[in-house]
């Protein structure tokens, strides 16, 4: 993870980062003031930053973010459109929300990968953040105000054990929450108040919808791994 994007200089990073900021909360705010022509934009301009990312990335880090497009739209179809655990303003998987992940997670990575520079504050980040969630996990399942947040924050969990990338784990978690809070209350997306097929309560937005976030992650970079260890040295970068 510490390599992706190291062949581009820290200035490059820094507008990857700004642009990925400003075209998520740009266009999560045109898609709902707008309606179905702000989401267009919101489409349109997604993609494109998505393409810049691609056109400037390796073949490592284009492989992530079709990976990380992939899977995550069929993560919507099923989390939206099959199970309903949330709901679009329309009703629909919004075209911009696949490369938005994928954009997402890449700002997650420029994130953890300045944080790993030093390992004592990767390891704060890791620790505050599994500590503060559990505090909250133990506190909204006494009140059984956002169970189905809890069972996510396991999800968090395990991601955290089975994987290798802790720091960006708990950074996707941090960023997720946030762009949630800041969707949900726009009226982007609502959570369902009762979980289905689980009947769980849940919050709008679950404090820990960044594990969906963290499942991807660990998904793309074990693909990633398995791709490295199956290509012969002379053909990576």
């Amino acid at each position: 993870m510490m390599n992706l994007w190291s062949h581009l200089s820290a200035q490059t990073r820094a507008w990857m980062a700004a642009h990925i900021v400003v075209v998520i909360t740009v266009g999560l705010w045109l898609d709902v003031h707008w309606g179905w022509t702000g989401q267009h934009l919101a489409t349109v301009w997604a993609i494109a930053v998505w393409a810049w990312l691609f056109r400037i990335g390796g073949p490592i880090e284009r492989r992530v973010l079709v990976w990380a497009t992939v899977i995550s739209g069929a993560g919507e179809v099923f989390l939206s459109l099959v199970w309903g655990v949330y709901d679009y303003q329309f009703h629909n998987v919004p075209l911009f929300v696949p490369p938005g992940h994928a954009l997402l997670m890449t700002l997650g990575i420029l994130i953890a990968r300045e944080l790993r520079r030093n390992l004592r504050v990767s390891q704060v980040t890791v620790g505050l953040t599994a500590a503060v969630a559990s505090v909250w996990a133990v506190h909204v399942w006494a009140q059984d105000s956002d169970r189905f947040g809890v069972i996510l924050f396991g999800l968090f969990v395990i991601c955290v054990l089975a994987g290798l990338a802790r720091t960006l784990y708990a950074v996707m978690f941090v960023l997720a929450l946030i762009m949630e809070l800041y969707g949900t209350a726009l009226g982007n997306w609502v959570w369902t108040a009762q979980t289905p097929w689980l009947g769980v309560s849940a919050a709008n937005p679950p404090f820990s919808a960044g594990a969906f976030y963290c499942a991807l992650d660990l998904i793309v970079l074990a693909l990633l791994g398995r791709h490295l260890t199956q290509t012969p040295p002379t053909a990576t970068r």
